[in-house]
């Protein structure tokens, strides 16, 4: 039987594809910066396009996405209405407010996971980034590789890493613009943080 972080999902899913028959996504497409077919939003999940409507969510191929995702995107679209702040920081998800009762299960699952796969392999989480549409930036000083990767159309995710050293274990850190929790809630958040770090960490993304 599904775990019960599945069924979670999958009723609000359906709870979610229920209340976008009222809405004109049409009025959403610039405010997520997504585009429009028919009655329909084409989005990319880390590069990965869907399609969502009331008549469900699919991928390129056709397929439905994990529940998680899918709650994800249709919250995404449903939260199209709310203007992003003027000033955009990038923080880190334990600055949100409201984080603290997902830091445990966000750390183990996003930072942890991507500094045990990666100490003493820095190519590799390069090359694995890159695989994602990931592009290097330089606008952290102090670590040895920090990258930026759309996670939805304005909603990026920076990974910055520190490997190993004789002194100090491999450091990771994820951080997220301030405007992210205009556009998804801390759930959607954590969701796209792991899914990403287990995508990384994926021997396919090796």
């Amino acid at each position: 039987m599904p775990e019960p972080c599945r069924f979670h999902f999958e009723a609000t899913m359906a709870r979610d594809i229920d209340r976008l028959a009222g809405n004109d996504l049409s009025a959403r497409a610039d405010t997520l910066g997504a585009c429009l077919s028919g009655n329909a939003l084409i989005i990319p999940f880390f590069g990965d396009v869907h399609r969502v409507s009331a008549d469900g969510i699919i991928d390129a191929l056709g397929n439905p996405p994990t529940p998680a995702v899918g709650s994800l995107l249709l919250d995404y679209v449903l939260r199209a209405t709310i203007a992003p702040p003027a000033t955009d920081a990038w923080i880190t998800f334990r600055e949100f407010a409201g984080a603290g009762p997902l830091m445990g299960h966000f750390t183990g699952n996003t930072n942890r996971l991507i500094e045990s796969r990666f100490a003493g392999a820095l190519h590799a989480l390069q090359a694995a980034c890159a695989g994602l549409g990931g592009r290097a930036i330089d606008s952290e000083p102090g670590f040895d590789c920090c990258v930026e990767l759309a996670a939805l159309p304005r909603v990026p995710i920076r990974l910055s890493f520190n490997d190993r050293d004789s002194d100090f274990p491999a450091q990771c850190a994820l951080l997220f613009r301030k405007s992210a929790e205009t556009y998804l809630t801390l759930k959607s958040m954590a969701v796209a943080g792991t899914w990403l770090a287990g995508k990384l960490t994926a021997p396919s993304g090796r």
